[in-house]
C-alpha cells in the first residue's frame, strides 16, 4: 500500500490514542472514544474497537471492555492489546469515582472480546496517583515489559516538571515487577503542556511525554513517544534510541523538537500517541491520532513508517520536520 492509497483520517468517529494489531488476517484497533475522554455514564461496556481487512475500510465493532463497578463514572483512557499464550490483554487507565489514573488490564480469549478485568490492578493508586499511557513489550528473549508514563513533581536547571517515561519488568502479562525505571524526563521546551499548572499546590510550568511505542530494530531499540500538548498544534512525535531495554536511553529531536511528526500548517493538527502494526509482508505503519480541522475530535490516521540509514521517518512530515528543525536531513 502506497502513501497516496491512504485517505486519512481512514475512520470517521472519534478514536484517540489509537493501538492496532494484526491477529488471522484482520486488524484491529481500539482507542480512547469521545465518551471515554471524562466522567462518563455508559450503562454498559466501554472501549471501542474497530476492526479492517485492508487499514484503509473500518468498521466498529463496538464497546469491549467489560468495566469493574468501582470504575463506573470515570474516564477510561489508551487502551492497547497484548496477545500471549493465546490469550488477549487490554491494558487501560481509568480513573473511576475521582480516583486517580492508575493501570488495570482485561483479559480476553478473543481480539474482538469481551475483555474482563483481572480484579486486581497494576499500580497502587496510593504510591502512584498518576499513571497512564502504559505499552506491553515483548523483548526478543521473550520477556515481556510496560513503558508508560507517569508524574514527576521535582525538578532542577535541565530537567523539568512533568510526565516523563518509564519502563518496569512484568512479572506476567498482569503483574509488574514493581522497580519503575525512568527512561526519559522532559527538558526542552517544545514538550511544554501547560505554563503554570497547580500541582501539589505548587504552580509552574509543565511539560509531557506520553504515549510511549518501542520497537526492536537488529540490536537497537526504538522508543517512539508524543510530547508537548495534544489539545494543541505543539503535539508531535519523536523517538529514542538505547542499546538495551531498560536504557539508558538517548534522544533524537532534542532541542530539534519532534523528528517523525508535527503538525503540518493546513494539513495536519497535533498528529501523535501512535501505535505501530507490521503486514505480513513486514511493512510498518504508523496509526496515529491528529484533530480535524474544527478541532472537535481525534480522528484515526495511518501513514507508512520507513526505516531508513538516517532513521525511522513517515514521508508525510520529512519536509515539516526538516524546515522547522533547521537542519537539511534527519541526523541522529
Amino acid at each position: 500500500m502506497s502513501v497516496s492509497q491512504f485517505k486519512n483520517p481512514v475512520y470517521s468517529q472519534y478514536l484517540a490514542d489509537p493501538f492496532c494489531w494484526h491477529h488471522d488476517g484482520i486488524y484491529y484497533a481500539v482507542g480512547t472514544g469521545l465518551e471515554e475522554t471524562g466522567a462518563n455514564n455508559l450503562p454498559g461496556n466501554v472501549v471501542p474497537l474497530v476492526k479492517s481487512k485492508d487499514l484503509q475500510n473500518w468498521e466498529a465493532v463496538g464497546r469491549v471492555l467489560v468495566p469493574p463497578s468501582e470504575e463506573r463514572g470515570g474516564a477510561f483512557w489508551a487502551p492497547e492489546v497484548a496477545f500471549h499464550e493465546g490469550k488477549f490483554y487490554l491494558y487501560y487507565h481509568p480513573n473511576g469515582n475521582g480516583r486517580g489514573f492508575h493501570i488495570r488490564v482485561a483479559v480476553s480469549d478473543r481480539p474482538e472480546g469481551p475483555y474482563h478485568d483481572t480484579g486486581t490492578p497494576l499500580t497502587d493508586i496510593e504510591q502512584n496517583p498518576f499513571a497512564i499511557d502504559s505499552h506491553a513489550f515483548r523483548d526478543t528473549d521473550g520477556q515481556w515489559y510496560l513503558f508508560y508514563a507517569t508524574d514527576f513533581l521535582d525538578s532542577d536547571a535541565t530537567t523539568f516538571r512533568g510526565t516523563a517515561l518509564v519502563v518496569d519488568r512484568l512479572h506476567d502479562m498482569t503483574r509488574l515487577e514493581g522497580n519503575p525505571h525512568i527512561v526519559m524526563r522532559a527538558h526542552w521546551p517544545w514538550q511544554g503542556y501547560e505554563r503554570g499548572r497547580d500541582m501539589a499546590g505548587i504552580v509552574a510550568d509543565w511539560y509531557t511525554l506520553e504515549g510511549p511505542t518501542v520497537r526492536k530494530r537488529g540490536d537497537q531499540y526504538f522508543c517512539f513517544y508524543s510530547g508537548g500538548c495534544y489539545q494543541n498544534d505543539s503535539y508531535g512525535v519523536d523517538y529514542l534510541v538505547a542499546d538495551h531495554v531498560m536504557g539508558p536511553w538517548h534522544e533524537v529531536g532534542r532541542e530539534r523538537g519532534p523528528q517523525l511528526m508535527r503538525s503540518v500548517p493546513s494539513q495536519v493538527i497535533g498528529p501523535g500517541h501512535h501505535s505501530l502494526v507490521t503486514t505480513p509482508r513486514g511493512h510498518d505503519y504508523a496509526v496515529y491520532h491528529a484533530w480535524n480541522e474544527a478541532m472537535t475530535a481525534r480522528l484515526m490516521c495511518i501513514d507508512p513508517l520507513l526505516w531508513t540509514e538516517q532513521g525511522p521517518l513517515i514521508e508525510r512530515f520529512v519536509e515539516t520536520v526538516q524546515r522547522r528543525s533547521g537542519i537539511n536531513e534527519l541526523n541522529r
